[in-house]
């Protein structure tokens, strides 16, 4: 293969047919397009793609091996100029015969833009294995063709965005997952798959969500060894390019205490874990109303020592428990958001000692009460024990609402918000299925 030159856009327009002109008019401004002359096997050809994606090094050696793939005159289409463009935005090699004006897709050499596969970044893993998905879709599909080895396993992909598509696939197990549920999600994605997808709000809004939900309506999950464990539950799975975690439909009240990992242990060890992770989040709901109940409302509940022990620690204290606690809520979430948005090397650094300086500072200073200290720190400390970062998120809203019943109506008040929160739960179903079920696996009730 020779390649005859580079010309500049203004020579190379001159004498070409409209295909050639289209194309390198729809990328002039673009200085990544390349459109070169070569001659291969005796004819001269034209090649067009983007350096950016394309190795161009290793593709002309690759067209140097297949040249004579290229004799198969069946094999080369009519030129269509949106088709190609479509297909050059996707990494692809266009070859132009100019002599009879057809062209050839090939797939050429892509450059390295992926990183590999790593140790889960957000998801801890003590016993099994330590792989995660990436940002490549046709990755992760592979990983979850090595995790289940099954001709049960179906895989349906579409493109979805007309003006910046984004292939997204779904997986399910087919006699496992309910087809009602399947052909409810293919129809929604059919609907709006004009709709570009450029974060987890567009998928929500792909999927047919509200855009008001309190409970994330899907789980993530970027562990390949996770991910095909609700699929055996008869969840289905959706990988979108780009996203280097899985997301699982339907999202169930159980996924924030029960994972797959756990099935590691024993089952004393495993149900153990769980029941703490229970108990946590029922503590950082509760734990900060009933400091208000009993502080502001009904003190009478309490031992007459422990009484007066919360009386002296919060003497001094200008503000009432109300306002104490919530204030010291809102220093809490901030450095929690200060600890994801710093850098990792001197995040936790940084949020470890400000919040010590701040605690000493504000007890010392009368702000708050030595007591109300333990209570946001175990508040923290057990809101961080439920699977899930986006769990998280839930129970911290929550526990706003009953600590603000709680002020006005004390330990009723914490009881009825626990009520309210249970109904609201209770209330929510996604595609049919419960959000609080009491099976694991999610079965559709009815």
């Amino acid at each position: 293969m020779k390649i005859i030159g580079k010309m500049n856009y203004s020579e190379r327009t001159i004498n070409l047919n409209s295909f050639l002109t289209d194309i390198q008019s729809s990328f002039k401004d673009s200085d990544d397009f390349f459109s070169l002359p070569i001659r291969l096997i005796g004819a001269e050809y034209y090649i067009l793609g983007l350096n950016s994606l394309i190795d161009l090094t290793k593709t002309n050696e690759l067209l140097t091996q297949t040249s004579q793939v290229l004799i198969d005159e069946s094999k080369w289409n009519q030129p269509n100029v949106e088709e190609s463009i479509s297909e050059i935005l996707n990494g692809k090699l266009i070859i132009y015969h100019f002599d009879n004006h057809h062209n050839y897709i090939l797939d050429p050499v892509p450059k390295t833009l992926s990183r590999s596969i790593d140790k889960p970044a957000n998801q801890n893993i003590l016993q099994g294995p330590q792989k995660s998905f990436i940002e490549e879709l046709d990755t992760n599909l592979g990983m979850m063709r090595k995790q289940i080895i099954s001709n049960n396993l179906r895989t349906k992909t579409f493109i979805i965005g007309d003006d910046q598509p984004k292939e997204v696939a779904i997986l399910y197990l087919e006699g496992i997952t309910d087809v009602d549920f399947v052909t409810e999600l293919v129809s929604q994605i059919e609907i709006h798959k004009s709709k570009n997808i450029a974060h987890l709000q567009d998928v929500s809004r792909v999927l047919g969500f509200s855009k008001v939900n309190l409970i994330p309506k899907f789980n993530t999950s970027e562990i390949p060894q996770e991910a095909a464990a609700y699929l055996n539950k008869g969840r289905i799975l959706i990988f979108l390019d780009g996203l280097p975690f899985a997301l699982v439909l339907p999202h169930l009240f159980t996924d924030m205490f029960f994972q797959q990992n756990d099935h590691n242990f024993s089952y004393l060890i495993m149900y153990a874990i769980r029941l703490l992770r229970i108990l946590g989040a029922f503590t950082a709901v509760i734990f900060p109303a009933l400091y208000v109940a009993v502080v502001a409302v009904n003190p009478e509940l309490l031992k007459i020592e422990l009484a007066l022990s919360i009386a002296y620690s919060r003497e001094g204290v200008p503000y009432p428990a109300f306002i104490e606690i919530i204030l010291m809520l809102l220093i809490l979430e901030l450095i929690l958001e200060a600890s994801i948005r710093l850098p990792a090397s001197i995040g936790p650094t940084i949020t470890m000692v400000g919040g010590i300086i701040i605690g000493q500072a504000v007890v010392e200073a009368k702000l708050v009460s030595n007591i109300l200290i333990i209570v946001i720190s175990a508040t923290l400390i057990a809101n961080s024990t439920v699977v899930g970062f986006q769990n998280n998120f839930t129970l911290r809203i929550f526990k706003y609402v009953i600590v603000s019943v709680a002020a006005v109506y004390g330990l009723l008040g914490t009881l009825l918000g626990v009520v309210f929160f249970s109904a609201y739960l209770s209330s929510k179903t996604i595609y049919g299925t419960p959000y609080v079920n009491i099976f694991e696996g999610g079965e559709k009730s009815g």
